[in-house]
């Protein structure tokens, strides 16, 4: 079993070209088959049925795992298995049509217009708070992932059209539009980007001059957000909430922003129409006369 998943893994990082990160995650999912395996003296693939995949679930839920750490394990052990059948290693798919326990829906943090711009009022002028305004404005103007926006090159960036090539989730490239204060931002961190001798064209890189690492980005946005007294902890995906969900707000055209967003399943944009709604319901709250009870 385990030389199965080692081959599957493989299979991912060099064929489908999935990032390390992605492949680590399916490495953690996927020992827990094993382990539970080994428990139940079940050494080959072909002995694990429907009923095992059910036991392996709720094992992990008495565990302690939350409904989409449950589903992001289905979605791996659905993907061995097709892998494994493709290559007529297995004839059956076990975890096939077998669904996580409901957990509760979480809707996203967003900031509000306000305190967008009073993250990106920074008014240090050394290159590494010129690089990061950069970095903050471009994640709000065009709703970019962590791990796309660390793969950008130079190149990717087209001025006459306003726009950057972004390559997401699956391989799957897209091309958004970048606003006119990230433009900005982004010529005057490229005027010092020069000064650290990059290693290549990587757009963003570190005072070392080579490619971001996703800590030190995630650590700057922290201090960010300290600095500039937002109400929150500060991450890079707080951003892309934010830029969805105002975008929602103001266009009411949920297949653009999927589009924007890279998502392939519109079902995942959804989520920000519920935020869209509890911004309208809070409105009503605050102006219709009869939404709140009086205060005798």
């Amino acid at each position: 079993m385990q030389a199965s998943i080692d081959r599957y893994l493989n299979h991912l990082q060099l064929q489908r070209m999935l990032s390390e990160h992605t492949v680590l995650a399916y490495r953690r999912d996927l020992q827990h088959l094993v382990e539970f395996a080994n428990k139940q003296s079940l050494p080959d693939v072909n002995e694990i049925t429907p009923q095992h995949i059910r036991m392996l679930v709720a094992e992990r839920h008495r565990k302690g795992s939350k409904s989409k750490s449950l589903q992001r394990l289905l979605a791996s052990l659905r993907g061995l298995y097709r892998y494994l059948i493709q290559n007529k290693q297995a004839q059956h798919n076990p975890a096939q049509g077998i669904r996580a326990p409901k957990g509760e829906k979480r809707l996203p943090h967003t900031l509000d217009v306000d305190q967008v711009q009073q993250l990106m009022q920074i008014d240090e002028r050394d290159p590494l708070s010129i690089r990061d305004r950069a970095i903050l404005e471009l994640f709000y103007s065009s709703g970019l992932r962590l791990s796309e926006l660390l793969q950008l090159k130079i190149e990717h960036l087209d001025w006459s059209e306003a726009t950057v090539r972004v390559l997401g989730k699956g391989n799957k490239e897209r091309v958004v539009p970048v606003g006119r204060l990230a433009l900005q931002a982004l010529q005057d961190w490229l005027a010092l980007r020069d000064q650290f001798a990059p290693q290549d064209t990587s757009l963003f890189i570190s005072k070392r001059g080579t490619p971001l690492h996703p800590s030190t980005v995630q650590k700057r946005f922290k201090q960010w957000g300290i600095k500039q007294g937002i109400d929150r902890n500060l991450h890079p995906h707080l951003l892309r909430h934010s830029f969805a969900s105002h975008i929602l707000e103001s266009s009411g055209d949920l297949r653009s922003v999927q589009e924007l967003l890279g998502h392939a399943d519109i079902s995942t944009t959804q989520i920000y129409t519920h935020l869209d709604f509890q911004h309208l319901a809070n409105v009503y709250d605050q102006a219709h006369p009869r939404a709140k009870k009086r205060d005798d």
